[in-house]
């Protein structure tokens, strides 16, 4: 009895300490929480890569006017936001995960055009475009989908893994991970000077624009786009 005893006492001690290393291993885990995006920009990508763990929030009422429906490009022009119109079913109170891409405008040709006439003259267009228009055909009627879609297509031309999961309800405050919900807004670009150069194709015209969605980087650097994240 004492030896069945003694032995039971050391295994639930080894168990508990195996809960005790993982308990300690999860808390030192990057683990960050981030709005879903479209096309982000490129400093929410370096976000993503610089964590070990990326949980998007799914469960928060729908707020407007930022990434998580838009993205910027650069023209001929300068800096030209590209908006996906979306659909409320259940008005202001509409959560992320139930948001809708507006089926009754063609808002995938126009956005390709766009990009097309941004990007056709860029060192890497001719090598990704036509992954990227297969993404821009499919039809996906939730917005958070999309943007997981276009996004996991981007990345995967540029040869980066990340495992992105979501959340399972809404918490105001999220023990144990750094809440970067509001952190990446239009409304506040990092100034040019934070971040790293690239080339870029109307760079002699308009100078660096900082801030540009991740397929900037992609359509200027191809692969080579991670050494600035």
């Amino acid at each position: 009895m004492a030896n069945n005893a003694t032995l039971f006492f050391a295994a639930n001690f080894l168990l508990s300490q195996r809960f005790t290393s993982y308990a300690i291993f999860m808390e030192t885990r990057n683990r960050i929480l981030l709005s879903t995006a479209y096309l982000p920009p490129v400093h929410y990508v370096s976000a993503m890569m610089a964590a070990d763990e990326v949980i998007i929030e799914r469960h928060e009422t729908y707020p407007r006017q930022t990434y998580r429906n838009r993205c910027e490009i650069a023209t001929a022009n300068g800096r030209l936001p590209l908006s996906i119109p979306v659909h409320k079913p259940n008005g202001n109170h509409t959560k992320t995960q139930e948001i809708l891409t507006d089926t009754q405008t063609n808002w995938q040709l126009l956005h390709w055009r766009a990009i097309h006439t941004a990007y056709a003259n860029s060192p890497f267009f001719l090598y990704f475009q036509d992954e990227l228009l297969e993404a821009y055909k499919k039809n996906i009627p939730h917005l958070i989908d999309f943007n997981h879609h276009i996004l996991n297509t981007v990345l995967s031309l540029m040869d980066i893994e990340i495992q992105i999961h979501f959340t399972d309800n809404y918490k105001k405050a999220h023990a144990g991970m750094e809440d970067l919900r509001t952190a990446f807004t239009p409304k506040r670009t990092p100034p040019a000077e934070s971040f790293q150069k690239y080339y870029q194709v109307f760079a002699e015209k308009h100078g660096f624009i900082s801030g540009l969605s991740i397929l900037d980087l992609l359509m200027n650097e191809g692969r080579e786009g991670t050494r600035y994240l």
